[in-house]
């Protein structure tokens, strides 16, 4: 299933995308929670009641009717890894890790698949990364490499848009990483049964229709599931965790000359099977100031 939050008529509901058609679950399985997190958190009950609504509902709503918004609005965490693609560690200059690079993107950095990037105030050294996003479906930790399939819930495509001069100011990355709508995700939560392989999925960026990056999922050096384990060593995945897996080569800062995003850009990410996200790069609105 394709697993989509949305907004019509004002209402921001679930629903299960099928071709251009959206079903609303609030609508056609009225006991299901109507949040994403907590659709997860309530298990293989609620996807069978979902693909249940998808066979029986009389009504859909055109997909272009409604306004797709981020899968999770406000995923716990979104996990980031660094230089887990030779390319890309080759064009930085850089030695392959050892162990996965991570980071955190802030999770009021999510936005929708379709809205803007802001190009913000304090810096213009503005940066793409296509990757594949996993989604965590339940509260697992220290799970082995070879069940790590058992706690995806399913796949998204995820732009881990940097702020190239605020993430080498210091090792963590953290501050350049974490930009308000610097986390384009979706456009929905393609379930991992409909995943057969993810690490065999073409990948591919293009910055105004120019191709920047073209690669796939088996490049990776740490795959998604190796990234479960490691990452669940340490402390407790959670239903709705991102794990965004990094990104190949061909970003802008690593071209002769260096090409940066500039307000008026167009920025579409594609990974196979799981569709496409598109952002067009704006200014910074003068209103995103709250004191």
């Amino acid at each position: 299933m394709k697993l989509a939050t949305f907004t019509t008529s004002g209402a921001v509901r679930i629903g299960v995308v099928v071709g251009e058609e959206v079903v609303d679950l609030e609508a056609h399985a009225p006991g299901l929670p109507t949040e994403m997190i907590a659709f997860l958190e309530a298990g293989s009950d609620a996807l069978q009641a979902a693909q249940r609504a998808v066979t029986t509902a009389g009504s859909r709503i055109p997909l272009d009717e409604v306004k797709l918004e981020a899968p999770l609005l406000r995923p716990p965490k979104i996990l980031a890894i660094g230089l887990n693609y030779a390319d890309h560690v080759k064009e930085t200059g850089r030695e392959p890790p050892e162990v996965p690079v991570v980071f955190n993107k802030q999770s009021t950095a999510a936005t929708g698949p379709y809205d803007p990037i802001h190009l913000p105030r304090a810096s213009h050294v503005l940066d793409y990364e296509g990757e594949l996003g996993c989604v965590i479906g339940r509260h697992c930790r220290h799970v082995p490499r070879e069940r790590a399939h058992e706690v995806i819930a399913g796949y998204l495509i995820v732009n881990d848009v940097s702020v190239r001069d605020w993430q080498l100011r210091t090792p963590t990355m953290t501050m350049g990483k974490s930009w308000d709508t610097h986390c384009p995700m979706g456009p929905w939560i393609t379930t991992a049964d409909e995943v057969e392989e993810p690490h065999g999925l073409g990948l591919r960026t293009w910055v105004d229709g120019e191709l920047r990056q073209d690669s796939n999922t088996k490049e990776l050096i740490f795959d998604c599931f190796e990234l479960v384990e490691h990452l669940s060593t340490a402390f407790t995945l959670e239903p709705g965790d991102v794990i965004s897996t990094g990104t190949p080569g061909g970003v802008g800062i690593a071209m002769k000359p260096p090409k940066f995003l500039v307000a008026g850009d167009v920025v579409r990410i594609e990974i196979a099977s799981l569709g496409q996200i598109e952002n067009p790069v704006i200014a910074e609105p003068e209103d995103t100031a709250r004191i």
